[in-house]
């Protein structure tokens, strides 16, 4: 029993090595005397799809050449040599091609590092054998790929990302990497297929050739450096334009007359309108990270609140100037006859005559002094008149210095009304052209 197991022992390796040596230094020609008008004939192959598991070198010492060659339509084009297959094409029927299915052959191990998700390549592929050995397999795949995007320039951002192909089988002494066609050929093949597909735009692609140390082992390997750009046109039509316009709208509600009491409910009516424009579009803005365009909507919803209350202050001080209007600072008195005076910066309300300009109530037109002849004293029933004349004089007097504390109240509100204007478009234009700036770069 201990015999025969060594026996069999000693078989199955003189079998495993007798593989391993085949062809070594030879040359293996397929026979064609089976090829007819119906093609290969498949048992003119079975020597070949016998060699599949191995790799297909008569020389295990030298490496086998494999170059890559991609498109950004996610197809992989892969071209080595298999010294095991060669034939005369004068002997078959003149054919010097053929496809035959892919699991028949030996397929090099490559891979792309930064794909995330689970290779969804189709089952059953073919690939193109040549005469002199030369197999070109064609994978498409889907690559869902590892890429640190910046989006804090969206829409307007470029993006940088990378493509690594090695091997995790087959190291330097087995395999080596290299790219069929030249980068720039790779580079107008992707751009004229992204042309019309997608919101990229292929800027440029690079190369490097790199050497991966995993267990003391090297693998060969391409790194391809991808540029590509954003195609801003679907987010300035859909996000930027509309924005800007109800912005816009928000400034010219400015000219509304606040004692029409049209100007809150229709602010209000603009600001509703924006929040709902943005729940609606939430689905084109970046799931991750703060794009400048999101400052960009924060900052508009920020103008459209701060008119709001703008125009909640100066209908406060308007219902405060024509109901009970208390006395007006002389500091702010001063302040509003240095706005109102002519050159200055400050618009000026609408005046009538000598209203508004801090006179006094006796200086008031169709108020006038009692005159009172020298040396004259009034009688008693003069004295009657002239109490009840000087009772009629006060309440004109206080009538008309109530009236001019609300003329003074109304044009202070005037005045703070284009005031606060001016800052909000002052506000709203320095921002605008900060961020527009920052795009820009």
């Amino acid at each position: 029993m201990e015999g025969s197991w060594f026996h069999r022992e000693r078989l199955s390796f003189y079998l495993l090595l007798g593989l391993l040596l085949q062809g070594r230094g030879v040359t293996f020609t397929i026979n064609c005397s089976g090829f007819g008008q119906h093609g290969a004939d498949p048992t003119a192959l079975n020597s070949m799809f016998n060699r599949k598991p191995f790799r297909p070198a008569t020389n295990i010492s030298v490496p086998t050449q494999v170059n890559i060659s991609f498109t950004m339509s996610a197809i992989l084009d892969v071209v080595w040599d298999n010294p095991f297959i060669s034939w005369n094409p004068e002997e078959c029927e003149g054919i010097t091609k053929m496809s035959m299915a892919a699991k028949n052959l030996w397929l090099p191990d490559i891979f792309i590092i930064e794909l995330m998700d689970v290779d969804k390549t189709p089952k059953d592929l073919t690939a193109y054998v040549s005469n002199e050995g030369r197999i070109r397999y064609k994978k498409p795949m889907k690559v869902d790929s590892i890429c640190n995007l910046d989006i804090f320039y969206f829409p307007f951002d470029q993006q940088n990302c990378t493509l690594t192909f090695s091997s995790f089988l087959y190291t330097v002494d087995s395999m080596l990497l290299d790219v069929e066609k030249e980068v720039w050929e790779i580079t107008d093949a992707s751009r004229n297929i992204l042309q019309t597909h997608g919101e990229w735009e292929l800027l440029g692609i690079n190369k490097a050739t790199a050497k991966l140390s995993r267990g003391g082992d090297l693998y060969d390997q391409i790194v391809f450096y991808v540029a590509i750009r954003r195609r801003p046109s679907l987010y300035v039509i859909n996000l930027l334009v509309p924005s800007g316009f109800l912005v816009t709208i928000d400034a010219l509600s400015f000219y509304l007359p606040v004692k029409s009491g049209n100007r809150v409910p229709f602010k209000i009516t603009l600001l509703l309108g924006y929040n709902v424009f943005l729940l609606m579009m939430s689905d084109l803005l970046p799931t991750c990270g703060t794009p400048l365009i999101s400052v960009y909507f924060a900052l508009c919803l920020s103008l459209m609140v701060g008119s709001l209350l703008e125009t909640i202050f100066i209908t406060h001080l308007l219902h405060v100037a024509t109901t009970q209007p208390p006395p007006l600072p002389r500091w702010l008195h001063c302040l509003l006859l240095h706005c109102t005076s002519p050159g200055r910066c400050c618009p000026t309300a609408p005046q009538k005559g000598n209203k508004g300009l801090g006179l006094t109530p006796t200086h008031l037109p169709g108020v006038k002094e009692p005159e009172v002849s020298a040396g004259q004293m009034p009688g008693p029933g003069e004295a009657e008149l002239t109490g009840g004349s000087e009772w009629t004089r006060a309440q004109r007097e206080h009538e008309a210095q109530k009236q001019h504390s609300v003329e003074l109240w109304v044009q202070f509100s005037h005045v703070m009304d284009t005031l606060l204007f001016h800052l909000y478009l002052l506000f709203m234009a320095s921002s605008i052209i900060t961020i527009i700036c920052l795009w820009n770069t």
